[in-house]
């Protein structure tokens, strides 16, 4: 599904071994990938431009040597003979080229690398046991390996300020920071926001912001992630839990139909945190800060538990046979949702075939950063058409579902996690309808309708989005449902059995089989076997449809203007 690209190879030499490499590519990163050596670092990063200003990375370079008159390559026992440069250099600020030689484990390097790490830590307190970046800090981690174990300066230490704020979001304690600048290069780079930089000189040299500026966009938390050493911190997380307690799951962010990679940390029960997941055709290394705290909606005070009918509490089971015969009623019709999984989707279209009944989509539409959050505030809208839920854009169905309750051509409503009332359909129409809802939270329609069923949030179930790009991903489940609720896959198997669809289970398995069977883009695809960063789908079949997206990272709208919503 996805093109293929060619890469030209170059063979270099890592610590005496010839390694293939891509040509051009950063060293630092060229060595990990394909050598599987690290070369320690702490300024560089790949999506940031070269600094080469913490010299960790040191390493001894060579190339092999040419006759100055014939141009040859000089020969010794055989094997080109090496030109090795007389002092190390930096490897972050070289690319690979063919035939170069380095060494990442010589005496000279270590050496470098023993004086490198003794002058950061000549002020850096060693309070690792108490700072919020243990079990994630690349200073503690290097310096058992190229620090000296006691400390030789026989000075006070230059204490700088501690718990500083420097927007509503980080606190920062100057005392850890070792001007990596990797965090003043990503707000000139990639938010072009340049609110950070240093004043003063030497070991007085402290991370500020501009006068009068506070690190507020909505990406400041990215610099959390950047911080090689802990300076940065954020308010949420800080001190809250040790990262070696909290269990990571591979997530999608479901702010927008970017699609973003993220983690979601956990620990019994409760998530902690979020964090970016490199993924470089969607979202780099980077993510919003908004998207980091959409956990909190796993534990909204607004949380559906118990399944209701006619606003008195009752089982799950009998508010599901409730809902099966005003489904099997006259007149139906389905309000789904874009947040929602392909999975969720392909059910409801099995659910909205069989009941011959109209379906439409909520949209959620607000203007884009242009960066990480597009116009389009759903993480699946196209999952809706792929699946053939839905055949067109959503963008005009709130007047469609308006339409056909003004005209009463509607008696049973089935909403898939949607407020109609917030969409804008008025409470009076609404009111003439059975409505049965489905979702996580309660609002204004789950309150007018006859049957409510509890579903699972975003966190709590397993299942795929379809980005803005048509690349499809897949998430787990990072913590359980509440007691007593069931999954959104077993809800919706056992509603279209209720109503006569033929073949529903609530497994993914059979799920994905009956998906292969129905929609040709998807014909490959096994959710089991789906690599994180996805698979992009062929989208010609969906190319003469408008979406309101406008360009973003990794995104190039085909309309010049966004529909209207």
């Amino acid at each position: 599904m996805s093109e293929e690209v060619k890469i030209d190879l170059v063979t270099i030499n890592v610590d005496g071994r010839d390694v293939d490499v891509p040509v051009g590519m950063n060293l630092i990163d060229a060595v990990k990938k394909y050598a599987k050596v690290e070369i320690p670092h702490y300024c560089y990063h790949s999506k940031l431009s070269v600094a080469g200003n913490c010299r960790m990375c040191l390493v001894e370079m060579g190339m092999p040597m040419r006759d100055r008159d014939s141009g040859e390559v000089i020969l010794e026992e055989g094997k080109p003979k090496i030109g090795w440069m007389p002092k190390p250099a930096i490897a972050c600020s070289t690319k690979t080229s063919a035939g170069l030689h380095i060494r990442t484990q010589s005496p000279m390097v270590k050496e470098c690398r023993n004086g490198v790490m003794e002058f950061l830590l000549l002020n850096h307190p060693l309070d690792c046991p108490i700072c919020d970046q243990a079990g994630e800090c690349r200073l503690q981690e290097f310096s058992t390996d190229y620090g000296r174990g006691y400390s030789r300066y026989i000075e006070e230490k230059n204490v700088k300020p501690k718990r500083s704020r420097i927007g509503p979001r980080i606190t920062l304690d100057d005392e850890r920071c070792i001007l990596c600048s990797r965090c003043v290069r990503f707000s000139q780079e990639i938010t072009k926001d340049s609110v950070l930089g240093f004043v003063d000189r030497g070991s007085y040299s402290t991370l500020t912001c501009y006068p009068g500026r506070e690190l507020d966009n909505n990406y400041s938390l990215n610099v959390v992630d950047l911080c090689p050493v802990g300076a940065l911190t954020d308010n949420d997380f800080r001190f809250k839990m040790r990262v070696w307690f909290l269990k990571p799951v591979k997530s999608i962010c479901t702010e927008s139909s970017v699609g973003v990679n993220t983690e979601v940390w956990s620990r019994e029960g409760k998530i902690y945190r979020i964090t970016p997941r490199q993924n470089d055709d969607v979202n780099d290394t980077w993510m919003s800060d908004s998207g980091r705290r959409l956990y909190r909606r796993a534990e909204s005070e607004f949380r559906l538990f118990e399944a209701a009918v006619a606003g008195a509490p009752v089982t799950r089971d009998q508010a599901l046979e409730h809902a099966g015969a005003l489904l099997r009623g006259e007149r139906v019709a389905l309000v789904v949702s874009g947040h929602s999984t392909v999975e969720e989707h392909h059910l409801l279209k099995d659910m909205a075939d069989r009941l011959e009944a109209p379906v439409w989509m909520v949209p959620h539409v607000a203007e884009g950063d242009g960066f990480l959050i597009s116009n389009d505030r759903t993480p699946n809208t196209r999952g809706a058409i792929v699946t053939g839920l839905i055949r067109e854009t959503p963008y005009d169905h709130i007047a469609k579902i308006k339409e056909a309750l003004e005209h009463k051509s509607v008696e049973t409503l089935l909403v898939v996690g949607e407020d109609l009332i917030a969409a804008g359909v008025d409470r009076s129409l609404l009111e003439q309808v059975q409505v049965i809802y489905i979702g996580p939270e309660q609002n204004e329609t789950s309150q007018l309708a006859t049957v409510v069923i509890p579903s699972l949030t975003v966190f709590e179930k397993s299942g795929t989005f379809i980005n803005q790009n048509f690349r499809i991903q897949k998430f787990a489940q990072a913590i359980p449902g509440p007691k007593g609720v069931a999954s959104d896959l077993s809800t919706l198997c056992h509603l279209a059995g209720l109503i006569g669809c033929e073949g529903s289970s609530a497994s993914m398995e059979s799920v994905w089989e009956s998906i292969r069977s129905k929609i040709p883009e998807l014909a490959q695809v096994h959710f089991g076997n789906l690599p994180d960063e996805g698979l992009l789908m062929d989208a010609a079949r969906f190319a003469h449809l408008k979406f309101c997206e406008t360009q973003s990272l990794h995104y190039q709208a085909v309309n010049p203007e966004p529909a209207n919503a």
